[in-house]
């Protein structure tokens, strides 16, 4: 069994996600504890008031909602009776048992799991003390219930990615499943987990699902009114069916609401650029001499993704990168010109052009002039074809870039790190009379 537990602000969001999914077929409510009536007869906003009330006696705490996610393996066998005492054994042993709580069966994974909904403000108004829960109560608490009720051990477990509180998020076929339901999957997913900044970023983990998120032409009424639509794609890459308008989800990620997202994940994700130029400089220094396809594989064994933007005519005009460890998204220019699509093409070029020469064991070759020997005929064809001239511009440019370099730091060893003035004259001496 894995546990996952998230804490957020909003009570309203948690319960109506998992509201969602019972009236989309995918989840059921099969507990509901520390409740006046009995299941059968709460409605949604009975769930919600009791929860809301009792967050509302600590107006101070500001995230008061909690959202738990009990996973299994496929092999447990486990009806509805044997998960209510799961979710009920667990809560007690983590200090949640005298709170009201929902239990949900979710039926969208290939995995059983249950979703648990409660407030962390108790009936007298004091916060529980959520601080290294995971770690401390919530661990000791997975162990004896794996224990108590025969599960798999999450230790024995063969995947090496322990389980996420999600939905089935996969690639969307158009046709195969309600395209509103399909988007919504892939959507609860992305904007809850991935740190972007961009509508371009949020596109580039979203067109991995086959989903884009639309702003329509500039001159259209959806874009002129900060409008957004959301759509199918298809394996080429191209629009298909009808766009769904951002507010007819539950979630509302509409623009506006995303442009708030975007100026946090702006500070949350900080913390991982540097880790990730790191790995890319260590991959153009380890490796040196590798084409763009082979940069993008080793970024991948990396855990990190590649988008390359191209307009119509296939040039390249952008990269960005998508850091599957730290879920964070960054355009290349944002990490700085180094890794930007322009600067990642030249130094692959560069590297290839070097290994080239290195491949070819020949010597440095003579570079080209531009002036034609005047004994050459204007029907005579050049001793050096268009392809080693390339070659050698490249090779040139490579090598004079070192050697600026190298006179930069001689001049500066030479003369203290005092920069020449080439106009400055010497004094010249008096002559005595």
């Amino acid at each position: 069994m894995v546990a996952v537990i998230k804490k957020g602000n909003s009570l309203s969001r948690s319960l109506n996600y998992n509201e969602k999914k019972v009236e989309l077929g995918d989840a059921k409510c099969i507990h509901a504890v520390n409740y006046a009536k009995d299941l059968e007869r709460l409605s949604f906003y009975d769930k919600f008031r009791r929860l809301e009330h009792q967050a509302a006696l600590n107006e101070n705490v500001k995230a008061n909602s909690v959202h738990i996610s009990l996973n299994f393996d496929p092999s447990d066998r486990l009806d509805i009776e044997k998960l209510k005492k799961i979710a009920d054994t667990y809560m007690q042993r983590i200090g949640f048992g005298n709170q009201p709580y929902l239990v949900y069966q979710h039926f969208d994974s290939g995995h059983p799991h249950i979703h648990v909904v409660t407030t962390n403000i108790q009936k007298d108004g004091r916060r529980i003390d959520m601080q290294n829960i995971g770690r401390n109560q919530s661990e000791q608490a997975r162990k004896a219930i794996e224990q108590l009720y025969g599960l798999v051990k999450a230790e024995d477990h063969k995947r090496s990615q322990p389980f996420e509180l999600k939905i089935n998020a996969q690639k969307v076929e158009y046709g195969k499943s309600p395209t509103k339901r399909a988007i919504m999957n892939v959507l609860d997913r992305v904007i809850d987990q991935y740190k972007f900044a961009s509508l371009s970023e949020l596109n580039a983990i979203l067109q991995q699902y086959n989903v884009l998120a639309d702003r329509g032409q500039e001159d259209s009424r959806t874009f002129k009114n900060g409008g957004l639509v959301y759509r199918v794609l298809d394996e080429n890459g191209q629009k298909i069916g009808v766009p769904i308008k951002a507010s007819d989800f539950y979630n509302k990620p509409t623009l506006k609401n995303l442009e708030r997202k975007f100026e946090k994940n702006k500070i949350l994700r900080v913390a991982q650029k540097q880790p990730l130029k790191k790995i890319i400089d260590r991959i153009m220094m380890e490796q040196g001499k590798m084409s763009l396809a082979e940069f993008r594989q080793e970024l991948e064994r990396k855990g990190i993704q590649t988008v390359i933007r191209q307009n119509e005519q296939g040039l390249v005009y952008g990269i960005t990168y998508i850091d599957q460890r730290a879920k964070c998204v960054f355009n290349g220019s944002d990490l700085g010109k180094e890794y930007s699509a322009k600067r990642i093409l030249e130094r692959c070029a560069q590297g290839q052009v070097l290994q080239k020469s290195q491949n070819q064991g020949k010597p440095q070759p003579k570079l080209p002039t531009h002036k034609q020997h005047p004994e050459k005929g204007k029907g005579e064809s050049s001793t050096v074809s268009s392809a080693e001239q390339d070659f050698g511009r490249s090779y040139a440019q490579s090598l004079g870039m070192q050697r600026a370099v190298e006179i930069l730091l001689q001049t500066q060893e030479q003369y203290g790190g005092m920069p020449f003035d080439p106009k400055r004259k010497k004094r010249r001496k008096k002559r005595k009379l």
